[in-house]
């Protein structure tokens, strides 16, 4: 696929989604979106996969980047999703919205007013809608419930129902419930009614009946709720219930949780029909409340849930299940483990009504204990409705103002997560409230249940404040119900019941369930195109996702961070990216994700980069211009591609580096400039010689010009366009300024209408185009209005001087003067101006000078005195002085009132050690008092400080001590401040340990619990568990200084548990756990002994342990040895030992004694005793046998291996002649087979040869057999199929021969059939039973016999591995398969599909294998798909089969196809699938049939045909079809290129620009310039451009290592050598610099010519080097190089140097100082008080300048008694700690002028 137009940019994003709306019908619908994109994208409105157009309801308003969609009078059918999507070049983006249009409510019955009324809703065309829906239900089990629901809509809709999401066929067999079409009469569209016969418990769930037409779906559900019918009471009241389940016949399961904790018990029960679950509590049953949940999780299990667990709620939990077949019980025994430190009190539960207050109180052990409020798992925080007291070790919660969601459990926590619990009942027309939040899937049923006090009340269920429809509410009695099947992430929110002025509110909140990204794509490939082009290919991700998907191309710069999209493909293949496609020339990198509705896969990055550069088009040329002299000219153009190009002015390149530059110096100037795709060129104020000039612009693939004209333009005023108003002060410099359009042009100054003429006041001057009028030292009868005229036109200044503004030197800041009756007050400021005026103002009222009120002027200094000041008097004053303002705040104080703070008794707390300061405030600054404690006079000490500190007196003890408490009293004349100091002792804290401490001790150690408090002396209290301790032997408290210890001497494992350390006001804790001692093996010290006894014989095992009373167990073999009669395990203090009375060999191995840390081995060995006849002791009795019976003698040894020989009457017996001799381990046997009379006598088992070995003898006496007898009949068995029946008889005598029969069939012993003998017993065992061995058992004996009957119960075939959905392709094999739990017979179980039995059909097979049961498909069909079952008479699994198209491949795929220039390409493939239509395309587009192109297509053949072929058509081929897509290389070779021109000998100037061109055959080729045979590559100097077929080399700024051969080098052609000389560039001075004498703070310039435009020049003054500055100015015009110095000083005198190259220009600058003047003088006269400094400060003309003081004609130094001070021109000098002898004259001199001032020193 090839790229469209190029990505410059950035793709479409949405700023804000359209959100769904929901209106009613009739009513105005509108969506809005905000997206934004670069360019601006072009957005379109969708529904349905149509484009949406404006029509008279439906518009689209856009206001800027927001995009809307407004849809009027909305009817049903417009309701549905809208799509709005945004495209632009650089990609596309899309957001859609659903809009629901609700039927509006019935009106009244009014008359027709239309002639054709609307059709009612659901009758037109268009999506279902429910007209009625189902109505929850509340019904006793066996009740019979009818479900219904009407929809309408065309075309008729297809309704069918669920029961929690899952199919009724599903859930129920056939006969539980049925399903019943119809429609109302005289209503509207279909219904579809469900009715379930006979309701049992597991019917209880949410069924969801689903609408659906061509148009759209819809659904709606409800509610059935199926209750046990309440049993009725016992006739005797006193008589105990009976109990609801059976006795359990094992023992429950044990399951421990400690108190506060939830306890949740999951039963997962099997059956049936589906079984009924009941919960029981100790015998009881259980129904759900506010701490007991039951529900059922996604996995099936039945789950009980109680909250908070308390130890009330210990005991036995049942969960009961019981269907038609039986019931099953699984219990549990539930122990609650409490806290050792509990709350003393107890939460209790309350009751409290709807608006009032509920009360709960608790106490917990310890005063100091924190404690937490909590509403289930919501921490409470106080505030006015949660109101939390604390009083001692009670806590309380009041809560205030009641509502319906108050209801709940309440908890009250304290450390260790130890709670109190208690129910909070809420009384009011709610009875039932709504959990606080509800979690729910995405797609599944959300139920909602309230139950209301009344019945029959309407409530009113919203979310977020909007009503919801009624569709998908219900009640019933007292139970209100609201039921959202199919929840979304729309319908979240807060859902609220209201009734009335209650209300309950619930938290929606939807999750949505997780689904895995798609897989990356695989195989990703890059393969760079010969002509600017890169062809990516890639393979789809494995496994394919099931969703749809799209991949999402990105591209990167190289050395760019930034990963910008390219665009989107739906299908994986190939991709040709050209370079329009990028928006700059450069190297990139690719990389491709997928990307599907359940998120992004990673990238894949394609290995490697492309270089690409963007084709330009012209979409705006270049227009001639036409502009007048002076102005400036601006060419234009716009490119369809952001490229770099090349501006020519008549044929000269323009230098692109520099944002501004010159043709060459002293000519035109220009500015270039680049935004996005437009390009323009500025000529700067152009003149007449530039008219004709002709512009141009270059770059690949776009070439154009224009031609510049210049006419001849009015005068006209360039600036100011409108008038100017300025404002200036006296003496300020006022510089007038008129720019008109041409140089020198004469014009003339006006002011108030009347010719200007010059004076030293007023400066006319021409500079070029601008005209100046110069004020040097404006007056303020200079302000007016000036005008510049000229030839009809004028430039207007309206001019404003005014006097400097007035300033305050001091004071700075608001003054607040205190004085007392009759006091003098002195009110003084200074301004910057001895003559400007000021007023003053008391309380806003101006003041006027009276005999009360004196106004004074000093100089600067302004004074308001009052000589007599009155509490009247007192005030606020201000003194104005133009802006300013200056405040005094004057408080006149009665003599009677001294004390101003404080007014009344102060109190002060304070604790020991703590500074306390005591402050009183006097209205007089010399004013004595006296400091009084408790009546007596204080005396200062370190402890006790007395302070002053202007009209503050200050009594000041550091470290209060408990003693300083008193009343202290400052006491002036008959008034006194009183204070009350109470010091107190600080709280204690505890220093150490700050953490809770752990501490793990060993029995019998000594255990130390340390705390340091912050106070030596303050008693603390140690508790354990809660309790109190009390000092005894085995726990001891001491105190040491700061340090509280308890101390356990000698710590026992009981002694653990947790200390609190209580200090009043704080507490540390420390948790002690005792563990004992190790207890170790002390004796034997070796951990490993061997042992050798005899055998029989006594063993004795012998270990000691320490502790004495150390447990020990015994260990044989790896196994816990018991005490028995032969063994015997004995302790006594330390010893702890092992007895065997009889030790036999087969008691030898190893034995282990171990304690809780160590153990010990013995390993024991038994020797052998000599060989021995075990039994019998004595010799048998005589044996007798009867002739042809067997006869078995047999004897058993001590010892295994032991020979012996027999002997008959004395000879030694051999085997053969019907003897056999056989030995197995100890036992010895001599079998005669047939007995005879030759067979009686003596029979001897010798062991050894050796006389005195021992023997063993038997006698055999062989007599007729006794009669056979049947001792006892058989016994009929019933047993189930798989388990073992075993028939038993006994004959006599016991070796009569016995005959066993099955079915009057003799029976051959063998695995499942077994006979066996004891003694008179003889048996016969059935293994395994299965049902066809069930049947009549005989027993022959001689000639009687006995038979009983066989019974073998079916077994229940259960599925051990259930069925398995499956995903397949169209025309695979499919397998399901399932595994039983026991092997069934034939027909045992039955295949079935949608609930019904499967079809014959050859395509399906059943098999077996064992206990695998198997059904295959043959060739899947799509109608294959559905749901399988696989059923037996006890068990059923399902599972779903998907069927997939079946998917298109290429056989034989495309090939890559290289061909010349003018030939033809043929491609061709093959398909698995005849009659496939495809499309084929060349760069992503679309092939059409012509003259150039041929397509064909035979069977499974496609073939295309393309001929005349050229270069620009190499690309990539693909064939598309379905979703097979199959793409491939178009190659074709280009002819080579040759040079048509070569480049030329050049000579240039050092400095100058070379430029070497050449000329191509072809205008696409790329060449390689290279000099002296090394190759170029470009640089800032170094540029190489194409032009059409010509190549160009530009070398900017030539210098003598530049000179050398030129060559350019295109594919094997070489053209050249060019070869480049430069020359050395001579530099002179044509013009000298002048010498320049001016006066200090005038200008100076200074101008110099060389010979050379293009020369750098340097400046230099008193041999420093000249930078350009605020008083520097350097330019350069053309030749000319000009120094403008202005401001000049003294110092700036000296040589002024140029220097151009090798050539330089020297000349002198001379500055005239000005004579030293004094702009400011002192006063003539200052008053200073004694002690107090004197300031008198001057200011000069100019700044640095040298001042000298004088006193009384003695020049003044400084030091401590004079201080110089000097800041820019201002100069002062300070006198401090003036003295009467310091009176006198102060002069100071500043150059010729002096000034002098008297100093007075009062007091």
């Amino acid at each position: 696929m090839k790229a469209g137009s190029g990505d410059q940019g950035s793709p479409p994003c949405f700023l804000r989604f359209p959100r769904p709306v929901r209106v009613v019908s009739g009513a105005e619908a509108e969506l809005k979106c905000v997206v934004l994109g670069e360019p601006p994208p072009t957005v379109v409105w969708e529904k349905s996969g149509q484009q949406l157009v404006a029509s008279e309801r439906l518009s689209f308003p856009v206001d800027g980047a927001e995009h809307g969609l407004l849809l009027s009078s909305a009817l049903p059918t417009d309701a549905g999703v809208y799509v709005c999507r945004a495209r632009n070049a650089a990609g596309e983006a899309y957001a859609a919205a659903a809009v629901t249009v609700l039927e509006p409510p019935a009106p009244e019955p009014e008359p027709p007013v239309a002639e054709h009324p609307l059709p009612p809703p659901g009758t037109g065309e268009g999506a279902p809608v429910f007209l009625t829906g189902p109505r929850s239900q509340w019904v006793l089990r066996g009740a019979e419930v009818v479900l219904t629901c009407q929809v309408g809509g065309l075309p008729e809709p297809t309704l069918y129902w669920e029961k929690d999401g899952m199919a009724l066929d599903e859930v129920w067999d056939s006969s539980h419930f049925a399903l019943e079409r119809g429609c109302a009469e005289g209503a509207p569209g279909a219904s579809l009614a469900l009715r379930i016969l006979a309701a049992r418990l597991p019917d209880s769930g949410v069924y969801v009946c689903h609408a659906r037409n061509a148009h759209g779906h819809a659904q709606a559900g409800a509610l059935l709720q199926v209750h046990q019918p309440p049993e009725s009471p016992p006739e005797d009241p006193d008589e105990a219930p009976a109990p609801v389940v059976e006795p359990l016949k094992c023992a429950p399961k044990t399951f421990w949780v400690n108190e506060g904790k939830h306890a949740k018990f999951r039963c997962y029960v099997m059956g049936k029909p589906e079984p009924e679950i009941e919960w029981h509590w100790e015998g009881r049953p259980l129904l759900p409340d506010r701490r007991r949940l039951m529900y059922r999780d996604r996995d099936g299990g039945f789950v009980l849930k109680v909250l908070y667990c308390q130890a009330k709620d210990r005991g036995l939990y049942v969960c009961a299940a019981r269907n038609s077949a039986g019931q099953t019980l699984s219990a549990v025994q539930l122990h609650v483990k409490e806290p050792r430190l509990r709350f003393t009190r107890p939460l209790q539960d309350v009751e409290g009504r709807e608006h009032g207050i509920v009360v709960l109180e608790c106490k917990v052990p310890n005063s100091r204990m924190p404690t937490a409020w909590f509403r289930e798992d919501q921490r409470l925080l106080p505030c006015r409705k949660y109101e939390q007291i604390e009083e001692g070790a009670v806590r309380r919660l009041i809560i205030h103002r009641l509502k319906a969601d108050d209801d709940g459990v309440y908890l009250c926590e304290m450390r260790g997560r130890v709670r109190t619990v208690a129910n909070v009942t809420v009384k009011g027309p709610i009875l039932k409230r709504l959990p606080r939040k509800l979690d729910v899937l995405e797609g599944e049923n959300a139920v909602l249940l309230v139950e209301t006090r009344e019945a029959a009340v309407e409530g009113r269920w919203s979310r977020d404040g909007e009503e919801l429809p009624a569709t998908c509410q219900s009640s019933c009695g007292h139970m209100h119900a609201l039921v959202l099947p199919g929840v979304t992430r729309e319908d979240a929110g807060e859902v609220t019941f209201s009734l009335g002025n209650s209300r309950t509110t619930t938290l929606l909140r939807v999750k949505c369930v997780k689904h895995s990204p798609p897989g990356p794509p695989v195989l990703a490939e890059m393969f760079k195109g010969h002509k600017n082009t890169v062809l990516l290919t890639w393979k789809p991700p494995e496994p394919v996702p099931e969703t749809p998907f799209i991949y999402r191309l990105e591209r990167q710069e190289v050395g760019s961070e930034d990963w910008i999209q390219c665009f989107s493909i739906e299908k994986a293949g190939a991709v040709e990216v050209p370079g329009d496609c990028v928006p700059s020339e450069g190297d990139y990198r690719f990389r491709v994700c997928t990307v599907s509705e359940h998120g992004r896969s990673p990238h894949v990055v394609f290995h490697g980069s492309a270089h690409l550069v963007p084709t330009a088009r012209l979409v705006a040329g270049l227009e001639d211009v036409q502009v007048y002299d002076g102005e400036d000219a601006v060419f234009s153009l716009d490119l369809s591609t952001i490229i770099q190009g090349t501006w020519f002015l008549n044929g000269e390149e323009l230098k692109a580096d520099e944002p501004e530059g010159q043709v060459e110096p002293g000519s035109l100037c220009y500015r270039i400039e680049q935004k996005g795709l437009q390009h323009r060129l500025i000529l700067r104020a152009v003149t007449h010689q530039d008219s004709g000039a002709l512009v141009g612009f270059s770059c690949p693939g776009v070439q154009d010009s224009a031609a510049l004209t210049i006419q001849e333009s009015p005068v006209h005023i360039l600036s100011p366009r409108e008038k100017v108003s300025l404002t200036f002060t006296t003496s300020e410099r006022v510089v007038l300024t008129c720019e008109l359009s041409r140089a020198d042009f004469p014009a003339t100054w006006y002011k108030e209408g009347q010719k200007v003429e010059e004076s030293e006041a007023l400066l006319v001057k021409l500079d070029g185009r601008k005209h100046r009028l110069i004020l040097p030292e404006a007056r303020v009868q200079d302000s007016g209005e000036f005008e510049c005229r000229t030839e009809g036109v004028s430039a207007f200044f309206s001019i404003t001087v005014q006097d400097p503004p007035v300033h305050f030197v001091e004071p700075r800041e608001h003054v607040f003067v205190h004085a007392i009756t009759s006091e003098c007050v002195v009110l003084s400021c200074e301004v910057d101006q001895e003559e400007a005026p000021v007023r003053w103002y008391k309380d806003g009222q101006e003041v006027e000078e009276s005999d009360f009120v004196l106004l004074e002027v000093d100089g600067p200094h302004r004074r308001l005195v009052l000589p007599a000041a009155q509490p009247p008097d007192g005030g606020e004053f201000q003194c104005v002085a133009g802006e300013e303002r200056v405040y005094f705040t004057v408080t006149i104080t009665d003599v009677a009132s001294w004390i101003v703070y404080p007014s009344g008794k102060v109190y002060v707390a304070a604790v020991r050690l703590e500074r306390v300061v005591l402050t009183c405030e006097l209205c007089r600054p010399w004013a004595e008092v006296r400091w009084t404690k408790d009546g007596e006079e204080v005396v200062e000490s370190p402890a006790l400080l007395l302070q002053k500190e202007d009209t503050v007196r200050r009594l000041v003890l550091p470290s209060v001590q408990l003693e300083d408490s008193g009343e202290y009293r400052c006491e002036i004349e008959d008034e006194a401040a009183s204070f009350t100091v109470t010091v107190t002792e600080p709280p204690v804290r505890i220093l150490h340990p700050r953490d809770e401490v752990a501490l793990i001790a060993v029995s019998l150690e000594c255990v130390v619990l340390m705390c340091e408090l912050s106070q030596e002396d303050a008693p603390v209290r140690w508790y354990k568990d809660g309790l109190e301790v009390e000092e005894s032997e085995a726990l001891v408290l001491e105190s040491d200084g700061p340090h509280r210890r308890l101390v356990l001497p000698a710590a026992q494992p009981e002694d653990g548990g947790e200390f609190v350390c209580d200090a009043g006001d704080d507490s540390a804790f420390f948790t002690v756990t005792v563990t004992a001692p190790p207890e170790r093996i002390v004796h034997p010290v070796a951990r490993s002994l061997d042992l050798q006894f005899g055998a029989p014989g006594r063993v004795e095992l012998r270990c000691e342990v320490a502790p004495a009373g150390s447990q020990v167990r015994w260990y044989k073999d790896g196994l816990e040895v018991e005490a028995s009669d032969s063994l015997q395990m004995g302790a006594e203090g330390p010893i702890r030992t092992l007895t065997m009375y009889n030790a036999q060999p087969e008691d030898a191995g190893e034995y282990v004694c171990e304690t809780r840390d160590e153990a010990v081995i013995f390993n024991v060995s038994l020797a052998e005793p000599p060989v021995q006849f075990l039994a019998p002791e004595a010799a048998p009795g005589p044996l007798r046998v009867v002739p042809g019976e067997p006869v078995v003698l047999s004897c058993e040894l001590s010892r295994a291996g032991a020979p012996v020989s027999w002997s008959h009457n004395g000879k030694l017996v051999q085997e053969g002649e019907g003897l056999e001799l056989q030995a197995e381990g100890p036992r010895r046997a001599l079998c005669i087979r047939a007995a005879t009379l030759a067979h009686a006598g003596l029979y001897t088992c010798q062991c050894g040869t050796q006389p005195g070995a021992p023997s063993l003898s038997f006698t055999v006496q062989v007599t007729d057999p006794p009669p056979v007898k049947l001792l006892s009949e058989l016994t009929p068995l019933t047993v189930h199929e798989g388990d073992d029946a075993t028939f038993r008889c006994e004959v006599s005598p016991p070796e009569a021969n016995v005959t066993w029969l099955h079915n009057g069939t003799p029976v051959t012993p063998g695995p499942q059939l077994q006979v066996a003998q004891n003694g008179s017993s003889h048996m016969l065992t059935v293994r395994g039973c299965r049902l066809e061995d069930a049947g009549t058992v005989t027993a022959r004996a001689g000639g009687t016999a006995t038979s009983a009957r066989l019974h073998v119960r079916e077994t229940e075939l259960l599925f051990l591995r259930r069925l398995q959905d499956v995903r397949a392709e169209e025309g695979q094999d499919v397998c399901l398969e399932v595994e039983t739990g026991r092997v069934g017979a034939a027909g045992a179980v039955r295949w079935l599909r949608g609930g019904e039995p499967l079809p014959l059909n050859p395509r399906l097979s059943m098999a077996q294998d064992g206990h695998i049961h198997r059904l295959f498909i043959h060739g899947v069909v799509l109608a294959d798909q559905g749901t399988y079952g696989c059923e037996s008479h006890h068990d059923r699994t399902l599972a779903r089969l998907s069927v997939r198209p079946k998917q298109l491949r290429a056989l034989r795929p495309l090939q890559d196809v290289t061909v010349s220039e003018g030939d033809s390409a043929t491609f061709q493939l093959e398909l698995s699938q005849e009659g496939v239509t495809g499309e084929w395309a060349r760069g992503g587009v679309r092939l059409q049939p012509g003259p150039k192109c041929h397509i064909h297509t035979e069977g499974h053949t496609h073939r295309l045909v393309l001929s005349g072929l050229g270069v620009a058509d190499s690309g990539c081929v693909s064939f598309t079809a379905d979703a097979l897509r199959c793409a491939a290389r178009l190659t074709v070779r280009e002819i080579p290129v040759t040079f048509v021109r070569g480049p030329q000998d050049l000579e240039v100037t050092d400095g100058d620009t070379a430029t070497l061109e050449c000329e191509l055959s072809q205008a696409l080729a790329d060449v390689t310039w290279e000099k002296d045979g090394r190759v170029l590559s470009a640089s800032p100097r170094l540029r190489f451009q194409a032009l059409g077929p010509r190549r160009l080399l530009q070398l900017r700024h030539c210098s003598p290592s530049d000179a050398g051969t030129y060559s350019c080098v295109v594919g094997t052609a070489r053209t050249g050598p060019a070869h480049l000389t430069v020359r050395e560039r001579q530099v002179s001075v044509l013009s000298e610099l002048q010498a320049v004498r001016a006066r200090e703070g005038d200008g100076a310039t200074f101008e110099c010519t060389v010979s050379e435009t293009e020369t750098a020049g340097s400046w230099e003054l008193g041999g420093r080097p000249l930078k350009p500055g605020d008083r520097v100015r350097i330019r350069q015009e053309g030749k000319k190089h000009i120094l403008v110095l202005s401001q000049l000083r003294t110092e700036d005198a000296g040589e002024v140097r140029f220097q151009a190259g090798p050539a330089q220009s020297l000349t002198q600058l001379e500055v005239e100082a000005l004579p030293l003047q004094m702009c400011r003088r002192p006063p003539r006269e200052k008053t200073v008080l004694v002690g107090r400094r004197a300031v008198l400060e001057v200011t000069v003309s100019r700044s640095g300048a040298h001042v000298c003081w004088l006193r009384e004609g003695a020049e003044l130094c400084p030091g401590d008694k004079y201080e110089m001070r000097s800041h820019g021109s201002i100069h002062g000098l300070v006198i401090h700690n003036v003295q009467p002898e310091d009176q006198g004259t102060y002069c100071c001199q500043a150059g010729q002028e002096s000034a002098h001032t008297r100093l007075l020193v009062e007091g």
